[in-house]
């Protein structure tokens, strides 16, 4: 009977400190999706604001990615809607949180996955914090107690705000490199730690649940790339039984030209080299068919207007 008491007092004390946890959790949660609420990565968590399954593609992964992908050119080009969830140094324990708050809202038929995010390491704290805040998102946002508003206590929880890029980071800056041959082939391949690939598969997993097509793209980067990386990806993807491109191999094709295609000599693309990567992805994607063209369509009307002031900035 006595520890029949004390099971029963610490199921009590458990079950309190989880109500706790999830009133609080509630109260610092960000009630809209803008920096101005608390939201992290406001631009990226900008598809929370896009209308509901109005999205065909969606790109996730770290700058490399939102340094290389142009929605709204891609719109421009081909009438597709994309959105680029991508966020800096991205681990892919958040790239996992990323898409399911996109799946939350959106359709997509295509998920593109930035590979350097899959050489990227992540530890099983990493793994314990993310899938935590995902429970408790207390665990995500303590320190808003320092900026909580009266509405934070009361008000709905929702998504108001999108990205004027969608997600996009242009920049018109350059600052060139010479990377030489920096894809050697070789017959290596760069290990990709066991968790990483329990990552990935989750991933796909996750398209295959929402009946998306998971895609493995490498971004032209001799900063962060070489033949042995794209043979470890490689095998990954045959493993996955997904696409693989890796655009380090096709610069030519692509025409980048290293004097002008990159700001910070070589580790990401500047605007110039987003534009030949886009116009890529406006063919690849237009051959496999999997983009809806929706220009002149009731309720995409803001594409057009996000299209006018970015050609005005980066279009000229």
């Amino acid at each position: 009977m006595v520890y029949f008491k004390r099971a029963l007092a610490l199921a009590a004390l458990a079950a309190a400190m989880v109500a706790l946890l999830l009133v609080v959790s509630w109260i610092v949660m960000p009630k809209d999706n803008t920096t101005e609420a608390g939201m992290e990565h406001a631009a990226a968590n900008g598809i929370l604001g896009e209308p509901a399954n109005t999205i065909d593609l969606c790109v996730i992964g770290d700058s490399e990615a939102y340094r290389s992908v142009s929605p709204l050119l891609l719109w421009k080009q081909t009438g597709g809607t994309s959105y680029v969830c991508a966020t800096s140094a991205q681990k892919l324990t958040y790239s996992k949180i990323m898409l399911e708050r996109a799946f939350e809202k959106q359709k997509p038929k295509v998920v593109l996955l930035e590979t350097l995010a899959i050489y990227r390491t992540i530890t099983p704290g990493d793994v314990f914090l993310n899938e935590l805040s995902s429970y408790f998102p207390v665990f995500r946002y303590h320190n808003r107690w320092k900026t909580l508003r009266a509405q934070d206590f009361t008000g709905p929880a929702q998504a108001t705000a999108t990205d004027q890029y969608k997600g996009h980071h242009p920049t018109l800056n350059v600052d060139p490199c010479q990377p030489g041959q920096y894809m050697v082939p070789t017959e290596k391949a760069a290990p990709i730690p066991r968790l990483n690939r329990m990552y990935v598969q989750w991933l796909k997993n996750l398209c295959d649940q929402h009946g998306a097509r998971l895609m493995l793209m490498s971004m032209p980067s001799p900063v962060n790339w070489n033949y042995s990386k794209h043979n470890g990806i490689k095998d990954l993807a045959n493993q996955l039984g997904c696409d693989y491109v890796d655009l380090n191999l096709k610069t030519e094709e692509l025409g980048i030209d290293w004097n002008q295609d990159t700001y910070d000599q070589g580790d990401h693309l500047n605007h110039y080299g987003a534009i030949k990567v886009t116009n890529y992805l406006a063919k690849l994607f237009g051959d496999m068919g999997v983009l809806t063209d929706h220009r002149g369509q009731a309720g995409y009307e803001g594409w057009d207007e996000a299209l006018a002031a970015y050609a005005k900035d980066f279009l000229r």
